[in-house]
């Protein structure tokens, strides 16, 4: 776009506002230099094409007017921090937002967004960071039509970081690579973390309470989930985690508590040859601790603990979950003894399908399981089945005890791997790290 229909497009939005404009003043701020905002409200839709610094205090508001994006960064090594920026417009082919990044190395922290489309866009843009920034979007559109919180683009080893969302959309991460996630808390939306084509990815240490989904993963290869705690995705379609065609995963240390399916799983792992790893979860008061939506396998589940799940696995369309790995998991269901006190089932954990249970035939009697009527079903179709019950999952070695996570003594391949896990995969260099901790201070 050419300077004068940037120019043309600013100043409507600065005289419908009457405030004064912040775009004058970035102008005026040199290079490298910092623009302190004294308290008040400022005309929004800025454009910065030069690394600066802009500093709110906490006590400056960025107002958009209805227009476009409130700040745009079309440079590298912007920071722009303790900000109220608001009033956003509408436009999803647009992609109005709070901050729009088209640039690298930028940081985008402290800030609070509200009634913007969008929260953080980030398009072909790397090394930036957004932390602890308060998001949300338009609070009179419907859960579908409102924007997303953070979105990644194309983007590349990209941090963020211990930010609050709430009556956003999704959380996405799209054709996107070696980027963390972390700690960052979301309320009240649809996918609070979406995956499409995106490897190498870090999830960890992330709290996803009342969304639809909490982390959905699409043709997204080699990605770690860990130690993230999501709960109350119970609508119809209510998912703790889903995988769809995604291989190579490692999901450890989650709690996943109260949603309808705790793991969906369709087709995952993809790539052949490849596994996924899930250990040391907690799958806990589910409706359904894990679905299959098919007769898959090349799954691991080791040291995970499956507790009150209405039901613990369910294969769709038949067929069983045999054909993946189980070792080693606690089953609160599980009816055998430890006569020599090894703290492992004697007998091994199984877990079978009835081809006549109501509840599984009918989707609509989904919704009265747990209740007395069918569990008296239930009851009666284990004690005597019309037809040979199905093994779903046979565990060799179940084990009994419900610890604590981390309360197992690590096995001396987890011990020898300790390094490589905290190791950050968004870092590409000793250097490049020290940049990074200088400018999340």
């Amino acid at each position: 776009m050419r300077p004068w229909a940037l120019l043309f497009l600013f100043l409507p939005a600065v005289a419908a506002a009457g405030y004064p404009s912040l775009q004058e003043l970035i102008d005026k701020t040199p290079e490298g230099e910092a623009l302190v905002l004294e308290p008040g409200t400022y005309a929004g839709r800025a454009l910065i094409i030069r690394p600066i610094t802009i500093d709110g205090q906490n006590k400056a508001t960025v107002d958009a007017g209805g227009k476009g994006s409130v700040i745009v960064i079309k440079s590298d090594g912007v920071t722009i921090k303790n900000l109220h920026l608001t009033n956003s417009g509408e436009s999803t082919n647009d992609l109005d937002s709070g901050v729009q990044v088209r640039g690298n190395f930028n940081v985008i922290k402290d800030n609070v967004m509200d009634n913007v489309l969008f929260g953080v866009d980030l398009q072909q843009s790397s090394n930036n960071i957004v932390k602890r920034n308060h998001i949300s979007s338009k609070e009179d559109f419907p859960l579908g039509q409102k924007g997303d919180s953070v979105r990644l683009w194309y983007s590349f080893d990209n941090k963020v970081l211990d930010n609050v969302t709430e009556n956003v959309r999704d959380m996405v991460v799209w054709y996107s690579a070696n980027n963390t996630i972390s700690g960052n808390h979301t309320r009240n939306g649809r996918y609070s973390l979406h995956f499409m084509y995106s490897r190498y990815n870090l999830v960890e240490n992330n709290d996803y309470v009342n969304n639809a989904v909490g982390i959905f993963l699409m043709y997204s290869d080699s990605v770690v989930v860990r130690n993230n705690h999501i709960a109350h995705a119970a609508g119809p379609t209510g998912i703790g985690i889903g995988f769809k065609e995604t291989s190579d995963l490692t999901i450890e240390g989650n709690q996943i508590l109260y949603c309808a399916n705790g793991l969906y799983i369709d087709v995952s792992p993809f790539q052949p040859d490849t596994t996924n790893r899930f250990t040391d979860n907690l799958i806990a008061y589910n409706g359904i601790g894990i679905r299959f939506l098919n007769d898959w396998h090349s799954n691991i589940f080791k040291d995970n603990r499956f507790v009150d799940n209405l039901t613990q696995i369910v294969v769709s369309g038949g067929g069983s979950a045999n054909r993946n790995h189980w070792e080693g998991n606690y089953w609160s269901d599980y009816e055998g003894f430890d006569q020599n006190d090894d703290g492992i089932g004697d007998s091994p954990y199984e877990l079978y399908a009835y081809a006549d249970r109501l509840w599984q035939n009918e989707p609509y009697a989904q919704f009265f399981k747990g209740s007395p009527l069918l569990e008296v079903l239930d009851f009666l179709e284990r004690l005597a089945p019309f037809s040979e019950p199905r093994l779903l999952v046979r565990d060799d070695k179940p084990y009994l005890r419900l610890l604590a996570q981390n309360e197992r003594p690590a096995s001396p391949e987890k011990q020898e791997a300790k390094p490589a896990v905290e190791q950050d995969p968004a870092d590409l260099s000793n250097a490049l790290d020290q940049l990074r901790k200088s400018l999340e201070n």
